[in-house]
């Protein structure tokens, strides 16, 4: 009877642990975000830092920070280039900003298809904004987000450059938790998924790039309003899979219609036609399957993720699925993940100094 006592407690004990660590967990899910969030990061920089340190004797750390300055200064210079545009554009499909209520009553009166739908939408606004003293709470919360963005953003750079040097670490002490017969699979698995993340994110970058240009020029050449914002919304949205470019293909007949049923048609014809461009030709060669996850599992991975977490870890779900994934090849199926193919991507993926 004691013996089954304590087994019982025991195993009480544990259940209750099990509990508190998965509530836990979920209470710090937007942390364990960001740091995957920065593993990813740290995995696709890593196979340039490396390159660079045995190129150019440059060291990881100063390697690192090159790559930090380098996109502050495209993000900067992407901002010059195309704010002052966007800003013209957004005043062109809003007006003059109207600066009283009988201004803005007297634009609204006047006004017809898109530009009176916003002006309507701000009068609204206006009309259920609280007084002076009920906007103190909303500005403390809107700097306190701001804020809440900035130190996000900073910790994930920041766990990124830590990975680039601490991977191995733990990598080698995850080997010595396992038996010695499963050491080099879990070794090689551990890479694989870096590698496969690392040119995963490698090849978003570039179509981001590639979509945002040619729809940017597609939509000028269409005569498309604000063709400029539409197009490069389109490669922002390239980030979320399966749904992004339906919202984007959506958008941007919508606003051809503001225009005429033929600039809406043209807007939907380059979509599409850019769409089955990129699946078909361009996605292949610059992912070169990454991930290797078909387009059913994509859905369903960012559908699952979207209703357990919300919207921003949609973010995540390919990269989980990727990783989810590629476990399962080795656990359960049996592969060799020394035997994968590595997908290349602007630099030699394979680690050298890791293998």
């Amino acid at each position: 009877m004691g013996g089954t006592a304590r087994r019982a407690a025991t195993a009480t004990l544990v259940g209750l642990a099990i509990v508190v660590a998965a509530l836990a967990l979920w209470k710090i899910k937007a942390v364990i975000a960001l740091m995957f969030l920065g593993f990813v990061v740290a995995a696709a920089m890593r196979p340039s830092v490396e390159w660079l340190h045995r190129a150019a004797r440059i060291p990881r750390g100063l390697g690192v920070l090159i790559h930090y300055l380098l996109l502050l200064g495209l993000t900067t210079l992407l901002l010059w280039l195309i704010v002052p545009r966007a800003i013209s554009q957004i005043e062109q499909a809003v007006g003059t900003v109207p600066t009283s209520s009988s201004e803005l009553q007297h634009q609204v009166h006047h006004a017809h298809g898109f530009k009176r739908e916003v002006l309507l939408a701000i009068q609204h606004r206006l009309q259920r904004l609280p007084s002076v003293g009920g906007l103190v709470d909303p500005l403390v919360s809107a700097t306190k987000t701001a804020f809440e963005i900035l130190i996000g953003t900073f910790f994930m750079f920041a766990v990124g450059a830590y990975w680039i040097f601490e991977r191995d670490r733990a990598i080698a002490l995850v080997q010595s938790l396992v038996p010695q017969r499963h050491r080099r699979v879990t070794r090689d698995t551990w890479i694989l998924i870096d590698q496969k993340l690392g040119g995963f994110v490698r090849g978003e970058l570039l179509l981001i790039g590639f979509v945002a240009a040619v729809l940017s020029f597609a939509f000028w050449l269409d005569g498309e309003p604000y063709w400029l914002l539409i197009g490069v919304t389109a490669g922002v949205f390239e980030i979320v899979p399966v749904i992004g470019p339906l919202v984007v293909g959506g958008l941007a007949i919508g606003v051809g219609f503001t225009a005429s049923w033929e600039t809406a048609l043209g807007a939907g014809i380059a979509v599409i036609t850019l769409r089955q461009i990129e699946d078909l030709f361009v996605a292949p060669r610059v992912l070169g399957h990454a991930v290797g996850l078909s387009p059913l599992v994509v859905l369903v991975s960012v559908t699952t993720i979207g209703i357990l977490f919300g919207g921003f870890y949609v973010l995540l779900a390919i990269p989980i699925a990727a990783v989810l994934s590629t476990l399962v090849d080795v656990i359960l199926r049996g592969t060799d993940p020394a035997e994968e193919d590595v997908p290349p991507l602007l630099f030699p993926a394979k680690d050298v100094e890791a293998r």
